[in-house]
């Protein structure tokens, strides 16, 4: 008896310790936050990040689609955001979202810009233990003046 929970305590433990996957040194997802004043949907010389803009690391299980881990964390005073993961997220898909903007008048979502896909693993052959999500953004309820002039800078010419 003691000899099938010996041999059972070695194939479980294993299985147990390699099951969370920790990293020895945390992955950092790293990403900023901006506000669209032209409501261009993509970033321009009047586009300025936003501090204090709340954003959420999501990661789902790659089958059924369920959320299996998420941490949040919001942008500093130069519109950046760290976010700290300690397991690693190898079969998993993993997105940076926009949660909640920091400014009233600059809190619609940006169609396409509201989420970042990010890979969680050390098993890729990325030496780095930072991960870079896309830029992220909001757009503000009305365009500024002079966002025309800067959009004009954006359209194709045709000869």
């Amino acid at each position: 008896m003691a000899k099938v929970l010996l041999l059972i305590a070695l194939c479980v433990l294993p299985a147990l310790v390699s099951a969370t996957r920790m990293v020895n040194n945390p992955l950092v997802v790293q990403g900023q936050v901006y506000c669209d004043h032209c409501r261009a949907g993509f970033e321009t010389e009047k586009s300025k990040n936003m501090a204090g803009a709340k954003v959420k690391l999501e990661c789902r299980n790659r089958k059924s689609g369920e959320v299996v881990y998420k941490r949040e964390g919001y942008t500093d005073s130069t519109g950046k955001y760290k976010i700290l993961v300690s397991e690693d997220h190898l079969d998993q898909i993993c997105d940076a979202v926009l949660v909640k903007s920091s400014q009233p008048e600059c809190a619609e979502m940006t169609p396409g810009r509201e989420r970042a896909r990010v890979i969680l693993t050390n098993y890729n052959g990325i030496a780095s233990n930072t991960r870079y999500a896309n830029a992220m953004g909001f757009m503000a309820n009305e365009a500024e003046a002079g966002c025309t002039e800067v959009m004009k800078l954006y359209q194709e010419e045709d000869d």
